[in-house]
C-alpha cells in the first residue's frame, strides 16, 4: 500500500526531472519522513534516473551525500495527463540549494570560515564519489544542498544523472554543446575529450569556491559563444587579488591545465596540496630556545652549598603542654530491658 502524500510546494528542475516538496498524511513504515524531496522523471529520462539511485545506493550511509528513503527501487506512477512516470524519495533539505542558500548573504558572498567549512564538505563528499571510482560530472552550487544543523549548516552533494565512471565517455556529449555537465562548471579536458575523469569534479569545486568567495558565477563575463573557445585554450576563470592568499593557491590549484596537478579529493583535505586553506590537522609547533655560540670559552661550573636556614621560632618561652585525660565512656546496651 502506497503512503498517503500532501504536495507542499516545487522546489526544483534539472536536467532530468523535476523535485517537490511531499507531506505524508499517512505512514504505514516508521521509516519515513514527514516531510520528503520527490524527484520526478519522464519515461525518456528513467535511465538517468535509475542510473542516479544505483549510485547512492552504493553511497548510503555517507554524510556528504544525499540520501534516499526505501529500498532505492523507482517508483511508477502516473502525472496528470496519465503519463507513466518514475519517482524517487530523498530526504529534504530545509535551507535550499547552495545557490538559492547564497541569495540569502550581502552581494551572495559567504564568511570565509563558512566557505572552508562547505569545501571541506564537499571534499568529503567527492572522497566517497571517487573511490567508488565514479566521477560527478555536474558539480554546481544547484547541485549542493544545505541542511540546517543546531546553529550551522551541513553540505551534501546531489542529482547524479550525469555521473559517469572514471573514465567513461558521456553520451551528453553533443557538437553543438561541447559539454558534459553545465558549461560555466566545466573544465578544460571536458570540452576537449568529454571523458569522465576525477579531475574534472576539482576544477568544478574550485569554480563554486570562487563564486562562494565573490558572490559571481563564474565566467560570468564571456559570452557563451565563447566559452567553449576559452576553456579550449586552458584559460580559467580569473581570480581576484583581493582573496586571501591560501584561497587563490587553492583556486590556482583548481584550475591547473594539468589535471595531474590538481591531486586529488583526498589530497586536499590531508593538507598535502594547499596547506592552510582545507583545514589540514592541527599541528603544535615548538620553539627551541637559540643556542649559545660555541667560540665562548667554558669555564668549570662551581657548586656552591647553601645550608639550609634554622626554624624560625616566634620570641617568647615555650610553655609546657598539658596532657588531658578523658574517661571513656560505657559502651551503649543493645539490650532493651524487660519488667
Amino acid at each position: 500500500m502506497q503512503p498517503k502524500t500532501e504536495f507542499v510546494k516545487f522546489l526544483g528542475k534539472g536536467a532530468y526531472g523535476s523535485v517537490d516538496l511531499v507531506k505524508y498524511i499517512k505512514r504505514d513504515d516508521n521509516a519515513l519522513p514527514l516531510y520528503a524531496a520527490v524527484k520526478t522523471a519522464e519515461c525518456e529520462d528513467y535511465n538517468s534516473l535509475e542510473r542516479e539511485i544505483q549510485i547512492l545506493s552504493k553511497l548510503e550511509g555517507c554524510r556528504r551525500i544525499v540520501q534516499c528513503y526505501g529500498n532505492y527501487t523507482l517508483e511508477e506512477d502516473f502525472d496528470v495527463g496519465g503519463f507513466r512516470v518514475y519517482k524517487m524519495v530523498m530526504e529534504y533539505a530545509a535551507a535550499g540549494s547552495l545557490f538559492s542558500f547564497m541569495d540569502s548573504y550581502k552581494d551572495r558572498k559567504l564568511p570565509e570560515t563558512m566557505i572552508k567549512d562547505f569545501t571541506r564538505m564537499i571534499l568529503q563528499g567527492l572522497v566517497s564519489v571517487h573511490r567508488l571510482g565514479y566521477v560527478h560530472c555536474d558539480l554546481k552550487p544547484d547541485n549542493l544542498l544545505v541542511f540546517p544543523c543546531r546553529q550551522s549548516y551541513e553540505l551534501k552533494i546531489s542529482d547524479f544523472g550525469s555521473s559517469r565512471k572514471v573514465g567513461e565517455y558521456s553520451d551528453c556529449w553533443d557538437v553543438d554543446l561541447p559539454f558534459v555537465g553545465t558549461p560555466v562548471y566545466m573544465s578544460p579536458e571536458s570540452v576537449r575529450s568529454g571523458v569522465a575523469e576525477k579531475a574534472l569534479d576539482l576544477w568544478s569545486l574550485g569554480c563554486i569556491v570562487l563564486e562562494m568567495y565573490t558572490g559571481v558565477i563564474p565566467w560570468s563575463e564571456v559570452e557563451f559563444e565563447g566559452l567553449a573557445p576559452a576553456l579550449s585554450k586552458g584559460k580559467a576563470p580569473e581570480i581576484p587579488k583581493s582573496l586571501p592568499c591560501d584561497a587563490r593557491k587553492f583556486l590556482e590549484t583548481c584550475f591547473s591545465r594539468n589535471p595531474k596537478e590538481r591531486g586529488s579529493a583526498s589530497d586536499f583535505l590531508r593538507g598535502e596540496v594547499v596547506s592552510g586553506f582545507s583545514l589540514p590537522p592541527l599541528k603544535l609547533k615548538i620553539k627551541l630556545a637559540p643556542e649559545k655560540p660555541t667560540n665562548v670559552s667554558k669555564k668549570p661550573l662551581k657548586l656552591k652549598i647553601i645550608p639550609p636556614k634554622p626554624p624560625q621560632f616566634k620570641k617568647g618561652g615555650i610553655k609546657p603542654l598539658k596532657l588531658k585525660i578523658m574517661p571513656l565512656k560505657p559502651p551503649a546496651s543493645s539490650f532493651v530491658s524487660v519488667q
